[in-house]
């Protein structure tokens, strides 16, 4: 994947040189852009791949403003690490634990972004559109446990790791929570036809969700690469 992207943008970057460096003519006032999308979270070593859509009204050249919606899933582990100090105080004792038992639960997570404001454009190249953005938006969680078996499971130790997930995050194994975010993300379209365009675009977030279980704030990036489609009448005049 992360192959895939640095060829991608390598690409554009070697087309760059092919285009004229005269303003564009021609930038119709709506476009929507639909795109695979890329969801890493080192801090809980979490990738998550899904779909991105947005729509944005060009109100100048220079500024588009618009709205974001992207929705991803993948899988992790919950550990120790990740847990705030205050619920790694509420687990047994190490030494009441059967050995080699550690709390590495495998989960399920399911990713949504909702984004809206405005993108700050470039268009002094005449195929190539570079801009920049605030990312201000809301993320939503869906977490669900699936508890791992222990390697001995006859000290109990599977019943062990069940109760302390069920204390956790409730008898379903499933939890939520919905947080704001905010950080920046930019990217290039490279106008194909006055209608169509090959976008790439990267946005970096900090968030905190999950308060009363995790350790703290996350960071996340997210990359997207798909299809801008353009309609409307020309704005430039």
């Amino acid at each position: 994947m992360r192959r895939s992207i640095l060829l991608s943008l390598v690409l554009l970057l070697l087309l760059f040189p092919l285009s004229s460096f005269s303003q564009q003519d021609y930038i119709a006032r709506y476009s929507t852009f639909t795109a695979f999308s890329y969801l890493g979270t080192p801090s809980l070593n979490l990738v998550q791949r899904g779909f991105d859509v947005d729509f944005g009204v060009n109100m100048r050249p220079w500024i588009t403003l618009g709205g974001d919606f992207s929705v991803q899933s993948g899988n992790s582990s919950l550990q120790e690490k990740n847990l705030k100090q205050s619920v790694l105080n509420q687990l047994p004792p190490k030494n009441f634990l059967p050995p080699g038992f550690a709390l590495a639960a495998p989960y399920d997570g399911t990713t949504y972004t909702y984004e809206a404001g405005p993108q700050f454009n470039y268009r002094r190249l005449k195929k190539f559109t570079l801009f920049a953005r605030p990312a201000l938006g809301a993320i939503h969680e869906d977490f669900t446990a699936r508890p791992a078996r222990c390697q001995q499971p006859e000290l109990g130790c599977q019943d062990i790791l069940t109760k302390v997930l069920t204390a956790l995050v409730g008898p379903s194994l499933s939890k939520s929570d919905t947080a704001l975010f905010y950080g920046f993300g930019g990217g290039v379209t490279w106008e194909a036809t006055h209608n169509v365009g090959i976008r790439v675009a990267t946005d970096f977030v900090h968030y905190n969700f999950f308060t009363n279980l995790l350790d703290g704030g996350r960071n996340s990036f997210r990359v997207t690469v798909g299809t801008k489609w353009s309609f409307g009448k020309n704005i430039v005049h």
